[in-house]
């Protein structure tokens, strides 16, 4: 099984900030708790840079990211961040070790 690893560098208009990270917390929240196949999903900003946002994401396989696109979560967020994000950039990869402390993430 294949897993599936992005990375989504966004741009967010600063007037919107806020309200894009708290949108973007409800969808990660249901997104891990809800389906499966999403494996993890880590946001951040960059360093000095709040509206400069990455996403990696990881899932199970490449039809587990295809369901995910499908969900009323991911849904009604892009639905609703749509006119806050400036720009939008996946970066496909190519796994070579996924691990966590805990194990969960190993693939």
């Amino acid at each position: 099984m294949a897993r599936v690893v992005r990375i989504a560098e966004l741009e967010i208009d600063p007037r919107h900030a806020d309200s894009y990270r708290a949108l973007l917390s409800e969808e990660i929240e249901a997104s891990v708790r809800l389906e499966p196949g999403v494996l993890f999903l880590f946001a951040m900003s960059v360093k000095g840079s709040p509206h400069c946002i990455r996403v990696v994401e990881g899932y199970a396989d490449q039809a587990a990211y295809e369901a995910h696109l499908l969900t009323p979560h991911f849904l009604t967020y892009k639905t609703q961040t749509a006119d806050m994000v400036l720009s939008l950039r996946l970066i496909e990869t190519d796994p070579i070790l996924l691990k966590a402390k805990d194990g969960r993430y190993s693939g």
